[in-house]
């Protein structure tokens, strides 16, 4: 079983080019309130390595690739992330890492709230404690 829900975005367009939506009528279950997108890391750099204690995120890279790990506390899983119209949902107490960028990555996260330094998990202790594994 993969704890992993993945979305597979259409692509629309034309000849001038390809265009790719990501709003409610394509499955988002949250309204988006913030926009961010890593890029630029380092090769051999990690990121990530928390959860969320109510925050629910969807990301995918738009251009290059990486590695997600997601981990639920019973069950951890990798996702090749390389493609801009396939994006992983990482609900609200899912323990997410970044690994192996591409030197090209750009990972464009969709979030359902702004910035809250206190809703984050970063003890992977602490995530396995809340969520009572």
């Amino acid at each position: 079983m993969t704890i992993a829900k993945l979305y597979d975005f259409p692509e629309l367009g034309d000849v001038r080019g390809s265009l790719v939506v990501m709003d409610q009528s394509c499955g988002v279950s949250f309204d988006i309130k913030r926009a961010y997108y890593i890029f630029g890391t380092a090769t051999g750099v990690s990121r990530g390595f928390h959860a969320h204690k109510n925050l629910h995120q969807i990301a995918v890279c738009i251009t290059g690739s990486c590695r997600m790990v997601i981990d639920d506390g019973v069950s951890r899983e990798d996702v090749q992330l390389n493609s801009p119209f396939k994006a992983i949902d990482l609900p609200p107490m899912l323990w997410h890492e970044m690994h192996d960028f591409s030197t090209d990555c750009v990972l464009l996260v969709l979030a359902s709230d702004y910035y809250d330094e206190g809703d984050y998990v970063r003890d992977y202790s602490e995530f396995k404690e809340l969520i009572g594994a």
